[in-house]
């Protein structure tokens, strides 16, 4: 399993760690990954996603798992999130249509 965030695409970095002496060693820094179950308002559903922590906040942010996958780039995106994110558009472009209707 790879050590990649679903919604922003953090990965794993390289860097040096370096000693009082200066020597520098390569090392590692790792994504704070947690494996969480989201609620999508608009699907009415629990999604599980492995994210990051700080993306955690993000979601926060932004007001629900909804309105962060909207303004999300594809890009950083995993499968699954696009996918998502395809269903809430669709959701949402459907719901206004219906109002409309009646």
């Amino acid at each position: 399993m790879s050590r990649v965030c679903e919604l922003s695409g953090k990965r794993v970095e390289t860097g040096m760690k370096v000693s009082h002496s200066h020597i520098r060693t390569k090392r590692r820094f790792l994504p704070n990954l947690k494996r969480v179950r989201l609620m999508s308002e608009t699907l009415g559903r629990a999604v599980s996603f492995r994210i990051a922590v700080s993306t955690l906040r993000s979601v926060d942010h932004r007001e629900g798992l909804d309105n962060y996958l909207l303004k999300a780039k594809d890009a950083e995106l995993s499968l699954k999130a696009r996918r998502l994110k395809s269903e809430i558009k669709k959701k949402k472009s459907v719901a206004p249509a219906a109002l409309a209707a009646e």
